[in-house]
C-alpha cells in the first residue's frame, strides 16, 4: 500500500510556497499533509495530496520541478509509546527510515506518519506482521 508523494523544489525566495500552493488551489487539489526540508539557497517541499497524478500536470505547466516518490503511511493510536513501536519494529528489520512526517486525522484518537524508507516491501510486511495499519492511497486521499 504505497501513497505517492510530491516532492517539488523550490527555490527560498518570498512567495515561492503562495505560488505553489495557488497553482494546486486553481487545480482544486487538496493538501492532506506536508513537509518542508530546507537549506540556505532552496528546499523540497513534500506533500500528499487528494490527486497526485493532476497536482503534478498543474505543476509542470506552471514551470516547476516536480517529482513522485513512493513513501507508506501508517495509522497508530494517538498514545504514548504507539509511535516507539512502529519504529522498533523498522529497526529490528535493519529497515532505515530516510525521512517522515506526521499529522492528526479527523478521527480523535489516531495519528498517521508518512515514512520514507530504504526499502517499502519489507517495511510494510513488517509493520503489517507487527499490527500496526498501513494506510492505503484511498484513505489518504479521501481524509
Amino acid at each position: 500500500m504505497k501513497i505517492q508523494q510530491l516532492s517539488i523544489f523550490v527555490e527560498n525566495r518570498e512567495g515561492r510556497l503562495a505560488q505553489i500552493t495557488e497553482v494546486l488551489a486553481a487545480a482544486q487539489i487538496d493538501i492532506r499533509a506536508i513537509s518542508v526540508a530546507d537549506t540556505s539557497d532552496f528546499g523540497i517541499l513534500r506533500l500528499i495530496v487528494n490527486d497526485p497524478g493532476q497536482a503534478v500536470k498543474a505543476l509542470k505547466a506552471a514551470g516547476m520541478t516536480v517529482s513522485l516518490t513512493d513513501v507508506i503511511g501508517i495509522g497508530i493510536n494517538d498514545r504514548p509509546g504507539e509511535f516507539s513501536k512502529a519504529m522498533r519494529i523498522l529497526a529490528d528489520h535493519h529497515i532505515t527510515v530516510e525521512y517522515m512526517y506526521a499529522f492528526i486525522s479527523r478521527d480523535k484518537g489516531k495519528a498517521f506518519v508518512i515514512i520514507r524508507v530504504d526499502n517499502d516491501e519489507k517495511a510494510m510486511e513488517a509493520l503489517r506482521d507487527a499490527g500496526v495499519v498501513l494506510l492505503s492511497a484511498e484513505e489518504i486521499h479521501g481524509m
